[in-house]
């Protein structure tokens, strides 16, 4: 038996377990892509419809006074109509800025070839305040996502072979296509997490209820099926995040020897990074680790793992600004060709201002260090205020920390510092503008990918508080607070949360 397993081999009830753990898993699904196919811009719905009768309605009053024949009178109304519809479509799938950048780079990828967005950028519906601008190979300027390509390539290969096998095209049926890609880039993502999560909470919780309380929470009470709704790399970190600790953890506790687990802790390790730049220090501590354990596989296993992801990623920003530092670099300069983010651009013949030269409300970012501070642990946007259900992953450091047991022990103090350390990047090391709460969110959204880190550090707390009922009142209590905060957002994660608009209401 290794030295995680603290359970008898023959447990009775862990078929009960994993039925309680799939029922969880399948009301998570159930939920996350009922609200996926529901997925629309509702905010614009009503505007779209009074404009469209508004419209129509001028339409058919120049054509009467026409005295047209009836039959002529029908088919011009009908030509009419169509058009209206056609240049009043406000409505649809993408929620934010933020994920139309990266929809427009997966357009512009597969249905131009180039990186440049300009082709497929309008006013209405296919616009982003994310994006830069500078000189493309042919000297000319043109405009780019901002987001780091490499996750968008890999999705553009989705996307062409859609297009490649239906015809359908983004422009031509953008529901249709968004809806299916986002249940296979976050939906089943998510599912395996789940079962992941499952089994780690297996191997190292020591109570049925403790185990069950830990799947729930990864299930309904972490913003990650929040934002299952909508185009993001919090999710996809999240994910690798969970692949690379499960393969440690088989690695660091059961002594797993075979190049795979080294292979995929490198390289889901190092995709975690790719997209949250903080994730470094996961690969780092990880890739330190397990050097201690077995110096041949991680050689052998680790690193090629791990420089895969890193090659891709320098290549793919290349070949997208043909420079290898990605666009967030390149910003806050005092020369203009440096500076992506300053600029104007032209588009239906207006020209305008890149947004983040005149920056508006949460984006102006937050002046003083110690109000960021309060508010990003236990203020408005607050990880322990909005999804206290973390407070017991606090106490689980604690515990595993000052338990004895060496492997456990390393596990908790690994996790501690990697949260340490990403909170004092984005409170006490980032500029004024950066320190925006991650924008118009739901959730201190850069924090998302330590759901798993911190699922597995809270299975030592769910124990303890199951063993009494009291307990298990307190950890119910803070599990609901915290699906309330998931829940909030009904229809956008890209919202203020609950707290936020609780305190402007109070003034």
């Amino acid at each position: 038996m290794s030295d995680m397993d603290d359970t008898p081999t023959s447990d009775v009830t862990a078929s009960l377990r994993w039925g309680i753990y799939t029922i969880l898993i399948a009301l998570a699904v159930g939920n996350m892509t009922g609200r996926l196919m529901a997925v629309n811009s509702v905010n614009r719905a009503d505007l779209q419809k009074h404009l469209i009768r508004q419209d129509t309605a001028r339409a058919e009053k120049k054509l009467k006074q026409k005295n047209l024949p009836a039959e002529q009178f029908e088919r011009e109304l009908a030509i009419a109509k169509e058009k209206v519809l056609r240049n009043r479509q406000l409505e649809r799938p993408f929620l934010s800025a933020n994920d139309r950048s990266r929809w427009l780079a997966i357009r512009a990828l597969v249905e131009h070839g180039t990186y440049e967005i300009d082709p497929v950028l309008d006013r209405h519906i296919w616009n982003t305040i994310d994006m830069v601008q500078h000189r493309g190979r042919d000297g000319e300027l043109h405009l780019y996502s901002s987001k780091p390509p490499l996750l968008y390539t890999l999705l553009a290969g989705e996307y062409w072979l859609i297009t490649k096998t239906t015809g359908m095209t983004l422009a031509s049926h953008p529901y249709v296509i968004d809806r299916l890609m986002l249940v296979t880039i976050n939906v089943l993502p998510l599912v395996l997490m789940f079962f992941l999560i499952a089994k780690l909470a297996e191997r190292l919780g020591t109570t049925d209820w403790g185990r069950i309380f830990v799947v729930a929470s990864a299930c309904l009470g972490t913003m990650l099926t929040t934002f299952a709704v909508t185009l993001n790399n919090h999710i996809v970190a999240a994910v690798s995040a969970t692949l690379a600790l499960y393969a440690f953890v088989r690695i660091w506790s059961d002594g797993e020897t075979r190049l795979r687990y080294y292979f995929a802790v490198g390289l889901f390790a190092a995709f975690t990074a790719a997209n949250e730049l903080p994730a470094l220090a996961l690969l780092a501590l990880l890739g330190v680790a397990l050097a201690t354990c077995n110096r041949r596989a991680w050689l052998l296993g680790f690193f090629p793992a791990a420089m895969l992801v890193v090659v891709a990623f320098f290549a793919t920003n290349y070949a997208a600004h043909d420079c290898l530092t990605p666009p967030y670099m390149h910003k806050g300069t005092d020369d203009p060709e440096e500076d992506w983010y300053i600029y104007t651009y032209t588009i239906d013949g207006v020209t305008r201002e890149s947004y983040w030269q005149n920056r508006q409300g949460i984006d102006r970012g937050e002046p003083l260090k110690s109000t960021y501070a309060l508010h990003t642990l236990i203020g408005h946007h607050g990880i322990f205020s909005l999804t206290p259900v973390w407070l017991l992953s606090v106490v689980g450091v604690c515990f595993w920390w000052l338990s004895g047991e060496p492997r456990r022990r390393w596990l908790a103090i690994g996790v501690a510092v990697l949260t340490v350390v990403c909170l004092v990047f984005y409170i006490g090391l980032r500029p004024q503008v950066d320190r925006n709460y991650g924008g118009m969110t739901s959730g201190l959204r850069w924090m998302f990918w330590f759901a798993p880190l911190w699922l597995v550090t809270m299975l030592p707390a769910a124990d303890w508080m199951g063993r009494t009922r009291a307990r298990q009142a307190i950890a119910l209590s803070l599990l609901a607070i915290s699906v309330f905060s998931v829940s909030y957002p009904t229809w956008n994660p890209w919202t203020q949360p609950w707290l936020h608009r609780w305190l402007e209401y109070l003034g």
